[in-house]
């Protein structure tokens, strides 16, 4: 089974069981990050490690684990974590596990990215020496406004598109470049606002070309096909990435059996959406934040 195959079949089983992976955003416990390193990871590997349901952000590999004198408890399941390998004329150049831009590009002169993955283990899976355990940093205070952060984080969108309250309905035009909402006093709460927004705003809006130029926006692709798929589940994991920062839940898309049984559809049909949808998803992320993509 290919890298691919491995990490699609994890998201399919956590959808089969009634659970969407990004509608999860990590709250107050803060986003997963790594133990040795403190980086925070990126892209799909944010909800492979997420949506395990632990309480504590830190994971590593059982090496680095060994490294601090602790150990894993017997009988406790590894969880992949994916990044990239580069390659140049066949031999490795780099490794490391931010992706990037999130593509395996091949035929790119003699630049190829392959993905590959290791498998890590939270710290709730370990036992571990004191002297690590008491400089574990405690879980992520929230001290302000979550619909304050919003209105701040949009205000500070770069070469923002048009955003217009009118109708019952919320899209957005790549031709006139407009996202276009409800009022907001139709949305059941705030939250719900904001979610929607950053579907249409963070999610479609930058794949525009005078942003991010994705391909799966300037497209015109019909209801269903690959490319819709693709787009949408990158607008999907967008607006939960920003969800997740603010401290909201993503709730764009009812929680319903036809939505959760058309994904896993989707993504056994196709292997690599999934992570390439994640990683375009940090992109359009990284664009609104003003966050320098790694890669």
């Amino acid at each position: 089974m290919d890298v691919y195959s491995i990490i699609t079949q994890r998201i399919i089983e956590k959808l089969e069981a009634g659970c969407i992976p990004w509608h999860k955003p990590w709250r107050s416990i803060g986003a997963p990050r790594n133990l040795a390193s403190k980086k925070r990871y990126r892209g799909i590997n944010v909800w492979l490690l997420t949506v395990q349901g632990y309480t504590s952000p830190h994971w590593a590999t059982i090496r680095q684990i060994n490294a601090l004198g602790g150990s894993v408890r017997k009988g406790e399941k590894a969880t992949p974590v994916v990044f990239w390998r580069i390659y140049v004329d066949g031999v490795e150049v780099k490794a490391g596990e931010p992706e990037p831009e999130g593509q395996e590009t091949e035929g790119r002169g003699k630049r190829r990215f392959v993905l590959r993955y290791y498998s890590a283990f939270n710290t709730e899976q370990c036992d571990l020496p004191a002297s690590v355990t008491d400089k574990l940093a405690l879980p992520e205070q929230r001290q302000f406004d979550p619909i304050e952060a919003c209105e701040k984080i949009l205000a500070g969108m770069p070469n923002p598109p048009e955003i217009v309250h009118t109708g019952d309905k919320a899209f957005y035009s790549p031709v006139t470049d407009r996202v276009t909402l409800p009022p907001r006093g139709l949305f059941e709460s705030a939250e719900e606002y904001w979610a929607t927004l950053w579907h249409e705003c963070a999610g479609h809006a930058t794949g525009h070309p005078k942003r991010l130029n994705r391909d799966s926006i300037k497209e015109a692709a019909p209801f269903g096909s690959a490319t819709y798929s693709l787009e949408e589940c990158i607008a999907e994991m967008a607006a939960a990435y920003l969800c997740g920062i603010v401290g909201i839940e993503n709730r764009t898309i009812d929680n319903s059996a036809a939505y959760i049984a058309g994904w896993a559809k989707t993504f056994r049909e196709n292997h690599k959406l999934i992570v390439h949808a994640a990683a375009q998803a940090q992109r359009a992320c990284d664009y609104v934040l003003k966050v320098k993509s790694s890669g």
